[in-house]
């Protein structure tokens, strides 16, 4: 892979840049997850994360989010849909293999009336953290950073920087690391795949929708967590294993439409 990296970019620049949105993200995610869960200063500081990398990419030298790649392609918004159908099947697969197992067990209180609202705001809710990781995890070290990456390396690299992201979750267990690990696998093909974020915020996104889809159709009850994850897991090497059969973007050079 050669460097799309503007020569404004400099090393010290754009590892600036991503301490800035970093730091903005993780005090989201502490707020949202263990601080003080419901308090409206989490959703609005992960806002700020996503909407801080705009200014952030100019400031590097591009036309504002195609720093990470996310461009406005017809056929990258195609992808997007198609990714996050793929992703809800995958979810409604994993559900119902987990109750199957026994690992879930339904609640007992049915499906949600009038659910339109309730997936309106899941759509948001999960869309904004989805797209501000994916920049972290997978836009800032495919194209910001401007390394030279070797496919292998760069898809087990940003797995790992996506599974350290999850500070807030490092007690939960080695199963949670492990499936941390093999959602970033996945995701990180697909940008790599299709030379797009959108590619990465499709499966992304659409399996962190589908959760909210599924709590709506089918409540459930977790009965074993490490089976959950460890489903999850092995879903998500089901989908890596889809990416990298489908056919590759060819990379284009110069893009700076974003």
């Amino acid at each position: 892979m050669t460097s799309d990296r503007p020569v404004r970019a400099t090393p010290l620049r754009v590892a600036t840049a991503f301490v800035l949105i970093f730091v903005v993200y993780q005090a989201a995610e502490g707020l949202q997850t263990v601080i003080a869960p419901g308090n409206p200063v989490g959703p609005l500081l992960m806002l700020s994360s996503l909407l801080l990398a705009w200014p952030i990419g100019r400031w590097l030298g591009w036309r504002g989010y195609d720093a990470y790649l996310l461009d406005r392609r017809a056929a990258s918004f195609a992808l997007l849909a198609a990714g996050m159908a793929l992703a809800l099947l995958a979810k409604f697969a994993t559900l119902a293999v987990a109750l199957r197992i026994g690992a879930y067990i339904p609640d007992g209180t049915g499906p949600t009336p009038n659910i339109l609202m309730p997936l309106a705001i899941g759509l948001l809710t999960t869309f904004v953290p989805s797209v501000a990781e994916d920049i972290l995890t997978r836009g800032f070290p495919l194209r910001t950073s401007g390394i030279r990456w070797m496919p292998a390396a760069f898809i087990g690299v940003s797995a790992l920087l996506y599974t350290l992201n999850h500070i807030w979750r490092f007690d939960w267990g080695w199963t949670e690391q492990v499936r941390l690990f093999c959602l970033g696998l996945a995701y990180a093909a697909a940008a790599w795949r299709w030379r797009t974020l959108w590619a990465a915020v499709a499966l992304h996104w659409g399996w962190n929708f589908a959760g909210i889809v599924a709590d709506l159709v089918e409540p459930v009850r977790i009965v074993d967590s490490d089976a959950v994850r460890l489903l999850g897991a092995a879903v998500h090497l089901g989908l890596l294993a889809i990416v990298l059969v489908m056919p590759a973007r060819q990379r284009q050079q110069g893009n700076r439409g974003g």
